[in-house]
């Protein structure tokens, strides 16, 4: 499963909820058939989507069996996600979240940095967390000043970033 985005706050009082998307395009999640929702570490389950617009700066969705605010309530901090094959195919410099985690990140000294344990969205651009064998975790800016490239057939993720920075 890739994760999409986390629901967030209840929207009015008809069960509708505010949508943190982790990605660039959450309207186009709209063509998907299913969305699989859970709590972290939960199982995950399928749900039909009734209904997903803007408003505002942000996306509002409806989901089959969310009938009223208070519904929307228990479903604060729920993850959205969806199978890997269910998803479109990303362009060649684009990437999912979930197909970078694991990916060793080596410098152009080829320096061992660690492996990516996560990332981390920001108002400007996202940033890996890359832990290292001996844990400390070092934060990089995901852009292409610092990302040289990203060969996920390999496992490897080149950067220019130094190993005492």
């Amino acid at each position: 499963m890739v994760v999409l985005g986390r629901l967030a706050d209840p929207y009015g009082i008809r069960g509708w909820l505010r949508l943190y998307p982790f990605g660039d395009d959450p309207l186009d999640w709209s063509e998907m058939p299913v969305w699989w929702i859970a709590r972290e570490g939960e199982p995950w389950r399928e749900v039909k989507l009734k209904g997903l617009k803007v408003h505002g700066d942000g996306v509002v969705v409806l989901l089959d069996g969310i009938a009223d605010r208070t519904d929307a309530e228990t479903m604060k901090g729920v993850l959205v996600g969806a199978p890997r094959d269910a998803l479109p195919a990303t362009d060649e410099d684009e990437f999912y979240w979930g197909d970078l985690i694991g990916l060793e990140v080596v410098n152009t000294a080829d320096e061992k940095l660690g492996k990516v344990s996560g990332l981390i969205e920001t108002g400007a651009n996202d940033v890996l967390r890359v832990v290292g064998e001996e844990g400390a975790e070092r934060l990089l800016p995901f852009v292409s000043a610092v990302v040289l490239a990203v060969d996920k057939e390999a496992g490897l993720i080149r950067v220019e970033w130094g190993s005492d920075w």
